[in-house]
């Protein structure tokens, strides 16, 4: 079987050994499905373009340091980063 070329699965470091090579959808995924919500509902309510979730959960796309570090924090504590968010009074209606 091969692999589309549509999804790629791209790795965090090419240069990474195979134990320590992660893919950008697995950690991506890892953080979306432990809140629970969908795509939509993720991206809504953590402030993430809809469109670059989805191009990261495909395996099309690389996050960047700062939605990297973005994600840790909500995987450590989405609750803290709702607070957050309400308090900036950048919560979606």
């Amino acid at each position: 079987m091969t692999l589309s070329l549509d999804h790629p699965d791209l790795p965090m470091r090419h240069e990474a050994p195979p134990r320590e090579a992660f893919c950008a959808r697995a950690i991506v995924q890892r953080v979306r499905w432990g809140t629970g919500l969908s795509q939509t509902h993720f991206a809504a309510t953590f402030g993430i373009d809809l469109e670059a979730l989805e191009a990261l959960e495909a395996g099309r796309a690389i996050p960047d340091a700062a939605l990297l570090s973005y994600l840790a924090v909500i995987e450590w504590s989405p609750n803290a980063v709702l607070e957050a968010l309400d308090r900036a009074g950048r919560m979606p209606d």
